[in-house]
């Protein structure tokens, strides 16, 4: 499953009612219950379990074919993460932004970004040059500044890379 992020409102399409699974998709603006429907309309067997992550709500995905819905390199299951967000800020544009869990792979894959988050930041203390973490999507950037934001001696700044919608992280010495 790869969905093409598109620049213009599903508003374009008169009579359009999200109706992608060949009946009305017409869902209360519940994170859970949209990921329910469209993994019941996809033909997944799934129980879907809600996690509150400071303001944000973490649904974590409990299937029998769990490697199918992440995808290879978590792709499907950021796909997946895009719609739900797409169909739920559709109803309701103040609600809470979702991540999308699949038998803990986020939440491992999480744990060891911070990791080398954590091991790049001791190498900037020790040597006191930059260091640049390989390219990140946003969700990944976002949870290294969240797990550095509080560190006295390292800075973090996201900078682009030329010809992909993927970015570097820097880390370096604060300047005190």
């Amino acid at each position: 499953m790869c969905v093409q992020k598109r620049k213009n409102n599903l508003e374009e399409f008169p009579g359009y009612q999200l109706s992608i699974f060949n009946s009305q998709l017409t869902m209360p603006a519940q994170p859970k219950e949209i990921v329910e429907k469209i993994l019941g309309s996809l033909g997944f067997t799934a129980t879907v379990e809600e996690h509150k992550l400071g303001d944000d709500l973490m649904l974590d995905i409990k299937a029998d074919e769990s490697g199918r819905l992440i995808g290879r390199q978590g792709q499907t299951l950021a796909d997946l993460q895009y719609l739900t967000n797409r169909i739920l800020f559709q109803q309701d544009q103040s609600a809470p932004k979702v991540m999308l869990d699949v038998g803990g792979y986020r939440s491992q894959a999480r744990d060891i970004l911070i990791k080398k988050a954590k091991d790049a930041a001791e190498k900037v203390r020790r040597w006191g040059d930059a260091v640049e973490l390989e390219p990140l999507n946003a969700y990944d950037r976002r949870t290294v500044h969240q797990a550095l934001k509080d560190d006295p001696d390292i800075d973090t700044q996201s900078v682009e890379v030329d010809g992909t919608e993927k970015k570097v992280l820097l880390l370096r010495p604060k300047k005190h």
